[in-house]
């Protein structure tokens, strides 16, 4: 299974990359939420590989394209993480599936198909990117870490929109990333490039795969209260472990 999900993630990033350059249609589903036409060709090609090899799967896809059957399996996939980077030129993108069993994932990719990095983690069995061993970092405070996050994109019309936690955080610790794609910040919280990542409104298929990479890789994920993370948290936080309560101590602060 975890040979076959790899070179379909490199598939489809295949796809990606060779559009990149060419015109893109580009529609609106709210205002600043996009989709293109490549988010939808990534997506068709996922589904109809999935659905071949695994007929008994559910599959949950974030362009609508999935299809929902009785059984404990269910994949999730973002073929396009980052559309708004994509449409714009900007190279930080990635395809992200993630396979879950009930509510535990159990295998995740994320591939970044500009810099040709293979995330990936089996339960059980480790994290690696181009089979290299990952682990999450040491650092041991958030005054030395290097930390992300991303903000919904109805944040003008929402008071519950992750600014404040933008500002306390930001003024703690040594710089905070917003790059545009989930899936691969918490990819590299997995391989210690980045220390930690917090977000509001994630969805599974931006998560899931990435939640596995990092806990696989000994780092830690939680709701921003401590709670144990599942798929459909509405705010996750994701760390080395050695800064997670005091993550959640800022992001709690009145």
């Amino acid at each position: 299974m975890r040979p076959f999900v790899i070179d379909l993630a490199r598939r489809a990033g295949a796809l990606l990359r060779e559009g990149l350059e060419r015109p893109r249609t580009i529609d609106l589903k709210s205002a600043f939420d996009l989709v293109t036409d490549m988010d939808r060709t990534s997506e068709a090609l996922i589904v109809a590989a999935l659905s071949e090899r695994f007929p008994d799967h559910s599959i949950v896809a974030e362009e609508g394209g999935g299809v929902e059957r009785a059984g404990l399996f269910r994949w999730v996939i973002d073929p396009l993480d980052g559309t708004n980077n994509y449409a714009h030129g900007f190279p930080y993108f990635s395809v992200s599936i993630g396979l879950l069993e009930g509510e535990t994932p159990i295998l995740g990719v994320v591939y970044d198909p500009l810099r040709d990095e293979l995330f990936a983690a089996e339960r059980g069995q480790g994290s690696s990117c181009n089979s290299r061993p990952l682990r999450v970092s040491q650092v041991t405070s958030l005054a030395s870490a290097l930390v992300s996050t991303g903000f919904p994109y109805d944040f003008g019309t929402r008071d519950d929109n992750n600014a404040r936690e933008f500002a306390r955080v930001q003024a703690r610790c040594q710089g905070v990333r917003r790059a545009g794609s989930a899936a691969l910040d918490l990819a590299y919280v997995a391989a210690g490039r980045l220390d930690a990542h917090w977000e509001i409104g994630l969805k599974p298929w931006d998560s899931a795969a990435g939640a596995l990479l990092i806990a696989e890789a000994g780092g830690q994920l939680t709701d921003w209260h401590g709670a144990p993370w599942r798929p459909q948290s509405a705010r996750l936080a994701a760390t080395n472990g050695n800064i997670h309560n005091e993550l959640l101590a800022v992001l709690n602060e009145e």
